[in-house]
């Protein structure tokens, strides 16, 4: 099973209809789960899964739990849900010049990981489905070791020097 999020805060309608298209020529008929807020104007409806507003914690949760990969924007806390789970992750960052977001941080979210093991980072909708197939092909033969929930206390201890002193 795939679950497909594009968090809680944002619309994502380009990354849906993005892994629409791909599971209809890639993957028909493979199980997608979705939460996918809809854009205010004339949102996207995909036709090969169903999309679901809103998922409460328990059932967000226990679908991720039976997800064989996340697909997701490229937000920290879904990565990082991901991540802390040993849950393989394909983001695609929202960007500005499509009035997706504030800012571009999720560009730069997605060039910093860009060599993390099991996070597989697609620059766009056209580099996606090539992303999801390399993901897809991973799956089984290796799975990402979760994450700790907590910070290396060495750069836990630089972040707190650097905001005491301003020295790095």
């Amino acid at each position: 099973m795939i679950f497909l999020t594009t968090g809680t805060q944002l619309p994502f309608d380009r990354l849906v209809r993005a892994v629409d298209d791909w599971v209809e020529t890639a993957r028909p008929g493979y199980e997608i789960v979705a939460q996918v807020l809809p854009a205010s104007r004339d949102p996207y409806r995909p036709r090969n899964f169903d999309a679901r507003e809103r998922l409460s914690p328990k059932d967000y949760a226990g679908i991720l739990d039976k997800a064989q990969l996340v697909i997701s924007h490229a937000g920290m806390g879904t990565i990082l849900t991901a991540l802390t789970r040993g849950k393989q992750i394909c983001v695609m960052p929202r960007q500005v010049k499509y009035n997706e977001h504030r800012n571009d941080h999720q560009l730069a979210t997605v060039e910093r990981l860009k060599d993390y093991p099991g996070l597989f980072k697609a620059r766009d909708e056209h580099d996606l489905p090539a992303r999801l197939d390399a993901a897809m092909r991973s799956i089984g033969s290796s799975r990402p070791e979760a994450i700790g929930l907590f910070a290396d206390a060495g750069f836990t201890d630089s972040l707190r020097n650097f905001i005491l002193t301003g020295r790095t």
